[in-house]
């Protein structure tokens, strides 16, 4: 099964390690560090052009890789639960 994050992009729930609030999330400084190194690394993919509210975080064949979406991670997460 695959979770729709936006923009036509959707990532396998086997792949999903976590959806997270980008709001709460970031006023932490090892998340922040964490974005900037995905950024670094070209490993975010924004999926939409309006204002971000949640990330996934997901890894496929080994590789991490970071989406962040205009989609809040409430409805995110029901989308994986139901």
């Amino acid at each position: 099964m695959y979770i729709h994050l936006g923009n036509d992009v959707s990532v396998r729930m086997a792949d999903l390690i976590g959806i997270f609030d980008i709001e709460s999330t970031t006023t932490s400084k090892d998340t922040r560090v964490l974005l900037k190194k995905y950024e670094d690394e070209c490993r975010v993919t924004n999926v939409s052009p309006d204002i971000p509210k949640s990330f996934a975080l997901s890894c496929s064949n080994g590789q991490e890789h970071l989406f962040i979406s205009a989609i809040s991670s409430t409805t995110l997460k029901k989308r994986v639960s139901g």
